[in-house]
């Protein structure tokens, strides 16, 4: 693997992560500026998310053939028009079509960003290589989300996507100055896209992602607005709050990448959902003692967070040859899981309040155990581990 690759694709992935999930930490300065209730300012992650999941595997087929230096760069720079677009956003259909265009950018990023480190990492040290190039997502959790959380109370949600955009340009060049010119592998067609889609087992081993996330992200999108209303916090309150589960994100990562290794991508897969039927209910029971909070918040992204190398590593071996298609699905399938997750959440706290939002995110967290357990014996079935 050339030397420096994977903290630069890392990096990349960290400006697509404060720039896809800032809107969480920054929901209620958007909601006012736009004159939205929370539920309908949820929208901007679930158009983001609903887009992402189309377009992503579509893109990364129509660019199988072109190199993976040039089409992260492309991305990057789309996803910096993205931005910039949001920033000068006067309505809410306009910051939805500049969602779009970055939902485009970030699809033709992620995925082939996974997919080169897969290709170039010594089989032994895949589930680590893939969870470090997934840390800047997670560290975009402790560091990107809670900043942009924090310019967007203290001088507005404008500048924040200001600075996501001029952040992408700079991950742009950098991706084009230090990956190899022509970094090419097995080229990937529409045609392999649609074998991937025809495979239901493979589907089925795919889709997972979405119902693990989707039950995450019940209470997630909306955590600004629970903190606000149970633990009567505010900015400084939030971003606190945000930073913690931030670190716990990187902590379950980079924990999940090794347990992956040594136990296995199901069974690691299996301890998590677990967790999560045991962790969001109590997301319900606040307020709580601060120190038990941040507590909570920790191990519940922990948990969550600990998915990631462990599913790609699963579908790497998997789906073979068509491992970029089957990883841009997967990308496609956390907005997915996001956009169904604050969809539910939405329509949870229009019914129920705010507060139910951790009891919903369990009881999903159960199907998502199902599912896994349903996947993995199809596959045993079919002669797969």
């Amino acid at each position: 693997m050339p030397r420096g690759l994977v903290p630069i694709l890392s990096m990349a992935n960290f400006v697509i992560g404060m720039g896809a999930f800032l809107v969480i930490g920054a929901l209620t300065p958007i909601g006012q500026g736009l004159s939205l209730t929370p539920e309908l300012a949820g929208w901007i992650l679930t158009v983001y998310a609903l887009a992402y999941v189309v377009l992503s595997p579509l893109l990364v087929a129509l660019t199988g053939a072109f190199g993976r230096r040039r089409v992260m760069a492309a991305g990057l720079a789309l996803f910096a028009l993205g931005a910039a677009a949001s920033a000068l956003a006067p309505s809410m259909g306009w910051l939805l079509a500049a969602r779009v265009l970055a939902a485009a950018g970030a699809g033709m990023t992620t995925p082939v960003a996974a997919a080169t480190a897969a290709a170039l990492a010594p089989p032994e040290a895949r589930g680590r290589v893939l969870a470090m190039v997934f840390l800047g997502l997670t560290l975009a959790q402790v560091a990107g989300v809670p900043f942009g959380s924090w310019i967007a109370y203290s001088f507005g949600w404008r500048v924040a996507f200001w600075i996501v955009a001029a952040l992408s340009i700079l991950a742009a060049a950098a991706i084009w100055v230090r990956v190899p010119a022509g970094l090419r592998f097995q080229p990937v067609r529409l045609a392999d896209l649609g074998a991937v889609l025809a495979d239901p087992k493979l589907m089925l081993a795919i889709l997972f992602t979405a119902t693990f996330l989707g039950a995450i992200y019940i209470p997630f999108t909306y955590v600004a607005p629970l903190l606000e209303e149970t633990m009567g916090m505010g900015r400084n309150g939030v971003t606190i709050a945000l930073v913690i589960a931030g670190l716990g994100a990187v902590a379950g990562n980079l924990a999940g990448g090794a347990l992956a290794d040594r136990l296995g991508p199901v069974r690691t897969l299996l301890i998590l959902a677990c967790a999560q039927v045991v962790l969001m209910p109590l997301l319900s029971a606040l307020p709580v003692p601060i120190l038990l909070l941040y507590l909570l918040i920790f191990t519940w992204n922990a948990c969550g967070y600990g998915f990631n190398a462990a599913q790609q590593l699963r579908l790497v071996a998997r789906a073979g040859a068509r491992a970029p298609v089957a990883l841009s699905l997967h990308a496609a399938s956390i907005y997915l899981g996001a956009a169904v997750g604050a969809a539910i959440g939405g329509w949870v706290i229009a019914g129920y309040g705010v507060r139910a939002v951790g009891v919903a995110g369990g009881i999903t967290a159960l199907l998502a155990i199902v599912h896994l357990i349903a996947s993995h014996r199809l596959d045993r079935g079919a002669g797969r581990t």
